[in-house]
């Protein structure tokens, strides 16, 4: 796969990107299911940089109702029941996404120094309350571990700024690291990815996360797609793409997307137009895309996800 272009080499001026997004979630079911309560982050995020030009969200069976709501770090969520028995669900979002860059503008040895910026962050009366701040306590998945701090430290060195540093630390994991389908689950301690050296997408955000803010940074887990790009010559494949997670870590001191600076450590980038978010969150558990409650017997899962530009999106699969 050939990685996506860092906004860092991007054109100041650079015009957005139109993506199509096609995400389907298919259960079968082993006994037929009698009640379910199901929760989705499937609605991508809708700001200055990223405009939702269209979305659809069909469920079959149908729901009686579908509900989104907004939850406390502003993502958009979906909400939906089924009294009725069935046999198999299908959740399919659909999307059409123009993505704008964020980051040209960034200039990784402004800010303030790392050391500064996580001192701002302890309680002092005197000091106005700083919203970033929930962002670097444990969480879920992402325990404070001594481990990480000292592996942490040898890219923040003394009086580094902090996006600097940041970067540094990204490029380490992606070396160190190997990336390893199914070798892991949502659930494997960061610990042990960390002495593994294996992984995927949401173990690398959830060790980066756990690094960060083991020496006192904030940094959220963000939920989102990347589209890839097939070899020379080779059609796009439909389905091959998948369900993404990366970082954001804030940077006191950077004038850029409010100090929040993307990472993607899977892939060693600064997120770009190639990149979808879904959500921020403090970690996994935050935005899952899909998940749900229900009364019946074990499931198979299959997920397929498509992302393409939106001129090559295939047919009947508009947004």
């Amino acid at each position: 796969m050939n990685l996506p272009t860092s906004d860092l080499d991007a054109p100041a001026a650079a015009l957005g990107v139109t993506l199509g997004v096609d995400h389907e979630t298919a259960y079968r079911y082993a006994a037929p299911v009698e009640l379910a309560h199901h929760l989705g982050y499937l609605r991508p995020l809708n700001d200055a940089c990223q405009v939702v030009d269209a979305y659809t969200l069909s469920v079959t069976p149908a729901p009686p109702s579908i509900t989104e709501t907004v939850d406390g770090f502003g993502n958009t969520r979906c909400l939906f029941a089924l009294y009725a028995p069935h046999d198999a669900l299908t959740v399919r979002a659909t999307s059409r996404v123009t993505v704008y860059p964020r980051f040209g503008a960034l200039d990784p040895s402004a800010g303030l120094p790392w050391e500064d910026a996580a001192r701002r962050l302890r309680y002092d009366p005197a000091l106005p309350y700083a919203p970033e701040v929930e962002f670097s306590f444990p969480s879920t998945y992402v325990p404070l571990h001594s481990e990480l701090r000292a592996y942490a430290l040898l890219s923040f060195t003394p009086g580094r700024p902090v996006a600097e540093a940041a970067l540094h630390l990204m490029h380490r994991i992606h070396a160190d690291f190997s990336y390893q389908p199914a070798h892991t689950q949502v659930s494997t301690p960061i610990l042990d990815v960390f002495h593994e050296r294996v992984g995927v997408c949401q173990d690398f955000a959830h060790l980066m996360i756990g690094c960060l803010r083991a020496i006192g940074l904030p940094a959220r887990y963000v939920s989102g797609y990347l589209m890839s790009q097939p070899p020379p010559g080779q059609p796009r494949l439909i389905g091959a793409d998948a369900s993404h997670a990366w970082v954001s870590v804030h940077c006191a001191g950077v004038d850029v997307n409010g100090g929040w600076i993307d990472l993607d450590p899977t892939n060693d980038v600064v997120p770009g137009t190639a990149h979808v978010v879904l959500g921020y969150g403090r970690d996994y558990a935050d935005v899952t895309p899909l998940r749900g409650v229900i009364r019946g017997g074990g499931h198979e899962l299959d997920v397929r996800v498509t992302v393409a530009p939106i001129d090559e999106f295939p047919t009947g699969m508009d947004a």
